[in-house]
């Protein structure tokens, strides 16, 4: 799973309220101009809806890469490409991929030695993934749910890595909760590894005329989502979607770690990276040698990623 383009309608989003005797269920506090009364009672059949629809044109898309994976048994895709550094040797690990989407950092992970579950809540998603393990050979099965109920639904302590890719805190309420579930699934002694969008990117606004960057966005996690209204998506495609409203949250790096913490991980490693592998802010950015885009003016002003580490204590 990846993040939606940072590239909102020219009004601000949606402002979103959830009652507390509520959960799961939302009011809209409109701003006109943008996708007035279209919000849904329940934040995932909202994004379900978006994920749904993008997954073939995804899989359709020379960013993801699906021929190159198909057509080299080595291929690996550019995230866990970029990742090996830090990600070291993984063989013979019995590992999951949470929200992996189509799949194909999942095979990546499974070409490395691992034996991969990947989970995720889109069906139509699953489907591109399961056909890209069959046409692969790879050592990797798909299982459709949602992120919090990866325990009830794989097992605790079944697992020794979790994997979590680009692009994946940002559609879930509450950092917490999910650090609890990825606590449980680990044996002790157990690895996470996540790469994902710095939150510090997360709180900028849209790309603006002047260049500056802006801090406009919340940063910590709040209650309310942040109601988003974009038509395309953040992969070359020609295809035309319908479904256009996603809900976001943020978390700040602080909040991750402590929550993992509190939840029994240890951190082993933390690293931010000033480049993403996706162009987050169009007009700002270069391409890199590695795949990567940064900002093309001082790119040691934003950090664009950052790599977790953590491992279950015993």
């Amino acid at each position: 799973m990846a993040p939606q383009l940072r590239r909102a309608p020219a009004d601000l989003p949606l402002l979103i309220s959830v009652p507390a005797d509520l959960p799961g269920h939302i009011s809209v506090v409109p701003r006109p101009g943008v996708c007035h009364g279209c919000a849904m009672d329940d934040y995932r059949q909202v994004n379900r809806a978006n994920w749904d629809e993008r997954a073939p044109a995804h899989a359709n898309s020379p960013d993801y890469e699906v021929e190159q994976s198909t057509a080299d048994p080595a291929f690996l895709s550019s995230v866990v490409r970029f990742d090996l550094p830090l990600l070291g040797d993984i063989s013979g690990l019995r590992g999951v991929h949470l929200q992996c989407h189509i799949g194909t950092d999942t095979i990546s992970l499974a070409r490395l030695g691992a034996s991969m579950t990947g989970l995720d809540f889109s069906e139509p998603a699953l489907a591109q993934a399961r056909q890209l393990a069959e046409r692969t050979g790879a050592d990797a099965t798909f299982v459709q749910a949602d992120v919090y109920d990866a325990v009830s639904i794989l097992g605790a302590g079944a697992f020794d890595l979790v994997f979590t890719g680009i692009g994946a805190l940002c559609w879930l309420p509450s950092v917490r909760r999910w650090a609890k579930e990825v606590t449980a699934l680990l044996r002790p002694g157990g690895r996470l590894f996540i790469r994902d969008g710095h939150p510090m990117l997360w709180a900028l606004s849209d790309v603006r005329e002047d260049g500056l960057l802006v801090v406009d966005n919340p940063y910590f996690e709040r209650e309310e989502p942040t109601v988003w209204d974009e038509g395309g998506t953040y992969v070359r495609t020609d295809a035309v979607f319908t479904h256009t409203i996603t809900h976001e949250w943020n978390h700040g790096l602080g909040e991750t770690v402590t929550s993992l913490m509190n939840a029994g991980m240890q951190l082993t490693g933390l690293a931010e990276h000033d480049s993403a592998p996706w162009d987050a802010l169009p007009g700002q950015t270069e391409r890199t040698s590695d795949g990567e885009w940064r900002l093309t003016d001082r790119p040691w002003r934003l950090p664009q990623t950052f790599t977790l580490q953590a491992v279950k204590r015993g």
